[in-house]
């Protein structure tokens, strides 16, 4: 059970971080696209 809550203390702030870099990716992408599609 140790070594399950040190994987997941590992894991969480690289998946935040997955995630939020995605969500920033994802909505610069989307406001471009917007952007593009309003021309």
């Amino acid at each position: 059970m140790d070594l399950d809550l040190r994987i997941v203390v590992v894991l969480l702030p690289l998946i935040v971080a997955g995630g939020w870099a995605l969500f920033k990716i994802g909505s610069a992408a989307i406001s471009q696209a917007q952007a593009f599609m309003k021309k």
